[in-house]
């Protein structure tokens, strides 16, 4: 855990990987999409 008052670099870290898995999230539904796509073409 975040010591020695660490806390607020914890919580930016914590908020950009919360970000990123967001991202990531769309990003692959998006491609997800895009196969289904093409294959049912």
């Amino acid at each position: 855990m975040a010591g020695n008052g660490d806390m607020k670099a914890h919580e930016g870290t914590y908020a950009q990987v919360i970000g990123m898995l967001k991202w990531g999230a769309v990003a692959c539904a998006v491609v997800a999409a895009a196969v289904i796509y093409l294959i049912s073409r």
